[in-house]
């Protein structure tokens, strides 16, 4: 039988409803269990998720869409270009929206059908909520979703065509969880959002179960961090392994993150205790684009006792390794998964991974959830790009309803995703069409929107009513 027990002061709590925060002395809550009892368990069923029941909280109604299971794929020609013998790529783009995540919607939304919610909140800056989308329509509930400014075209699309209720607020995902666990308190619905709700945790460590049936205990795990929960939920799956005495070794872990918005891998290089970021974070990562790690303490322990390490990468170097893993091993990961090739590479490198040694690399989603992110950090131009350009204008013609400009403050406005260059080219297209005109003042070029220009935004959002 599961328990919620506080990390700090040791205080049980029932099994639910989840809660994260201990009433006691405000610790963060963790399922844990009579390992006891576990000791002779064995796996039974299909090679999916629900394999794994006996290892997770009691669920009574089962929400599922065939997760888990997922491939294990040996990435040999990977291996080569490293100069390993050893490389796989746990893929999990293979579950049903194509992420990780799904593993914690069937069991958050199951939870939810077993409390009798009608409503479920989450704040996500994608994979989750796209996840929780889907599963809430299976399960016929409402599913309100809050993310930041900032977020993947093609983990909102899934949102929206999953019918989920969907509300903007703050820059990054840091913000939307405060507003999500505002929203729960006042209305009552389930809250889902990851760092909200220890039975996150307890879904993703399934990843480890899957890797242990599959290869048995690696060298190396090799996962990207946002929030840091994925991380030491793969680490506590392999202690709970040895724990009920399936296995002897544990893998080293290993975290990534991007340069841009690194606080983890900081604290750990500085050897301090709380994640720390002082400068504004920024990458074309999406996925761990988080300010404020809520499970940092966590990710730097899973490291720390894994005798494993913390490593950046920049965004040049996770779409190098994106381009290089579909090429290679015919995987399109998103950027946030793509980390975890760029981290291999460097490692191998540098000699801190052997030759012979096991590594997994987690790839956590499907890059099709995030082409235009692809695009933005390549300067070439293609046919394939026409939906990236469109976006593109209309951005700009969005921002000239406002109110005049120039070229280079649109280029900051835009988010500097592109050359300023790429930036006039579009203005120069609008201009051709119609849409937009330019004068001089004070030495300057401005454009604004002309009255067609207007008629193509309104008839856009006409369209947006229609999906």
């Amino acid at each position: 039988m599961a328990f919620l027990q506080c990390n700090e002061c040791k205080a049980k709590f029932a099994e639910y409803p989840p809660q994260y925060s201990c009433g006691k002395c405000g610790g963060m809550l963790e399922y844990r269990y009579d390992y006891g009892k576990l000791r002779k368990i064995r796996f039974r069923g299909p090679f999916n998720f629900w394999r794994y029941r006996r290892l997770l909280p009691k669920v009574k109604n089962i929400v599922s869409m065939g997760e888990g299971g997922t491939l294990l794929h040996k990435a040999k020609r990977l291996a080569r270009q490293t100069k390993l013998n050893n490389v796989y790529l746990k893929d999990e783009t293979r579950n049903p929206t194509n992420s990780f995540r799904d593993r914690c919607a069937t069991l958050l939304v199951s939870n939810a059908v077993d409390l009798k919610r009608k409503a479920v909140i989450c704040a996500t800056n994608g994979n989750l909520g796209a996840s929780l989308a889907a599963y809430c329509g299976k399960a016929e509930l409402t599913c309100h979703i809050i993310v930041p400014k900032i977020v993947d075209m093609g983990k909102l699309a899934q949102m929206l065509i999953y019918d989920a209720v969907i509300e903007e607020h703050g820059e990054i995902v840091d913000e939307s969880i405060k507003k999500a666990e505002e929203i729960a308190k006042e209305t009552g619905w389930y809250q889902a959002t990851a760092e909200l709700n220890p039975l996150v945790i307890e879904a993703q460590k399934t990843v480890a179960y899957e890797i242990f049936e599959q290869l048995g205990v690696p060298d190396w795990i090799i996962v990207s961090m946002g929030s840091g929960g994925t991380i030491y939920s793969i680490w506590k799956g392999f202690q709970e392994l040895r724990t009920i005495g399936k296995i002897n070794s544990l893998p080293r872990m290993v975290g990534v993150q991007a340069e841009g918005c690194s606080p983890i891998v900081n604290a750990y290089l500085k050897n301090i205790q709380e994640p720390v970021l002082k400068t504004k974070p920024f990458t074309h990562a999406l996925a761990i684009l988080v300010r404020n790690p809520f499970h940092g303490k966590l990710a730097l322990q899973a490291i720390k006792e894994s005798k494993g390490v913390a490593v950046s990468v920049s965004d040049q170097e996770i779409f190098v390794a994106e381009q290089e893993v579909a090429k290679l091993e015919g995987i399109f990961a998103e950027p946030a998964s793509s980390a975890t090739i760029a981290a291999l590479k460097k490692l191998a490198s540098q000699n801190l991974i052997d030759k012979k040694d096991r590594v997994v690399c987690l790839i956590t989603g499907s890059g099709l959830k995030a082409t235009d992110v692809l695009q933005a950090l390549t300067k070439k131009r293609k046919t394939a790009v026409v939906g990236l350009e469109l976006s593109t204008k209309e951005k700009i013609l969005r921002i000239l309803s406002q109110k005049d400009t120039y070229g280079y403050e649109l280029w900051k406005k835009i988010g500097k995703i592109m050359t300023r260059g790429a930036i006039y080219q579009h203005l120069n297209e609008l201009e051709e069409r119609d849409l937009t005109s330019s004068y001089r003042r004070n030495g300057k070029k401005f454009f604004k929107i002309t009255h067609r220009g207007s008629k193509v935004l309104q008839s856009i959002d006409e369209l947006k009513k229609l999906l």
